[in-house]
């Protein structure tokens, strides 16, 4: 379960369920594929008129608001080598990513250096940026711009909810449970020296683990991944425990027959993939070229699985009631997840005709940038303005979406 051929095998088997009629939930139309292609493409063409797309990575919400926030902070100067500029990232990043599961849609983070306005994804990265820049990650105040497990075990839930912003009128989904996440990733990190470094452990040091394993400076995106899950999976409070092994990010459906351990089991690793993705940038800033890409799959979250929602792409069998949240690990929930990953692979190829580029200039990381989640995020404002909330309501815990 722990990768993310198991990701997109199983994701796979759930579609042929559902089209072979066998699910109460859900019916599709693939024909309305080719119309959201066409969607996606002039999308992309409208925020990329060059095709100039970037990977989908945390770091384009970084940049929110048009601010190149990480090059404001890399360039205060502190004699930093370019590896422990890697290091930073990668701390800062890993944090960043943890605590973006869905904020709600109440919730709102005003940026202290230009009183700027963010919620959701843009609002929970700006907000993990100013605490990162101020050094809450860091239990050293002479070493500010770093993520260490000790100071990651003692944070506790006041503290983030005062740098969030939290309060009555300015509620956070899952406060209590991002704290967890982050508790436990101190944890994970000291159990792994072997992956994050034996004196002040950190998730920057998987850099030197990475160059050490790649010898020929070639680095598989899905062995990101698959590092990732390995040493991280125990950190969901939520995530799902087979035989006392914490798999994470996996739900159950019966389309999967196995006749094993795995009988029922659909991996997804959201948050996990969404850090690989945003991993590889300064990997390569370190010196290694990340190849295969496509290896991984897209991002089973609400933006991507409203756009085929909101589209008709997947057909509910019943109305679905914006009033009754649907609970992340229930059938209906995991079965529309899995679909999503099936179908964003059955759009890549159309939507790279559209755009006259090789799948070498347009990986599945730069179609979900280009791109399928403000597609999914478009359809949603007009559909359900002003916010544009999801179609399908989940009862999520701030570890999940």
């Amino acid at each position: 379960m722990r990768n993310a051929a198991a990701v997109r095998r199983r994701c796979e088997l759930v579609y042929r369920f559902v089209a072979d009629g066998a699910s109460p939930h859900f019916t599709l139309a693939p024909a309305r594929i080719d119309a959201i292609a066409d969607i996606v493409a002039a999308t992309t063409r409208e925020n990329y008129p060059d095709l100039r797309i970037p990977l989908h990575s945390r770091w384009r919400h970084f940049m929110a608001g048009g601010s190149n926030r990480w090059s404001r902070l890399v360039q205060q100067r502190d004699g930093a080598t370019t590896r422990e500029q890697a290091r930073r990232a990668i701390d800062l990043v890993t944090i960043s990513v943890l605590l973006d599961a869905g904020a709600g849609g109440s919730w709102r983070y005003r940026e202290v250096n230009t009183g700027n306005v963010y919620a959701r994804s843009e609002g929970l990265a700006i907000a993990s940026f100013d605490m990162f820049a101020d050094g809450l990650f860091s239990a050293h105040p002479t070493q500010p711009w770093r993520s260490d497990a000790a100071r990651l075990q003692e944070l506790d839930e006041a503290t983030l909810a005062h740098r969030f912003q939290v309060s009555s009128d300015n509620p956070l989904v899952g406060l209590g449970e991002r704290v967890k996440v982050l508790n436990r990733l101190g944890s994970a990190l000291l159990a792994r020296p072997d992956l994050f470094g034996a004196e002040a452990a950190r998730p920057g040091n998987i850099v030197d683990y990475f160059i050490d394993a790649a010898p020929n400076g070639e680095m598989l995106a899905s062995e990101i991944l698959a590092t990732l899950l390995d040493g991280l999976s125990s950190i969901w409070p939520s995530g799902l425990v087979v035989d006392g092994l914490a798999l994470g990010d996996v739900g159950r459906h019966p389309a999967i027959t196995t006749h094993d351990r795995s009988d029922g089991l659909v991996p997804f690793h959201k948050l996990s993939q969404w850090l690989a993705y945003s991993l590889v940038e300064p990997i390569e800033a370190a010196g290694l070229r990340v190849v295969e890409l496509d290896h991984l799959t897209g991002l089973a979250e609400y933006r991507n699985g409203g756009l085929f929602l909101d589209h008709g792409a997947i057909v509910p069998r019943a109305s679905l009631d914006a009033d009754a949240p649907h609970p992340v690990s229930g059938e209906l929930v995991v079965e529309w997840r899995a679909l999503t990953i099936a179908l964003i692979d059955r759009l890549l190829n159309p939507v790279r005709q559209r755009l006259g580029l090789e799948a070498a200039d347009f990986p599945l990381a730069k179609m979900l940038q280009g791109g399928t989640w403000v597609a999914g995020r478009n359809i949603a404002i007009q559909l359900r303005p002003p916010a544009g909330p999801p179609p399908l309501v989940v009862a999520a815990d701030g570890t999940v979406f």
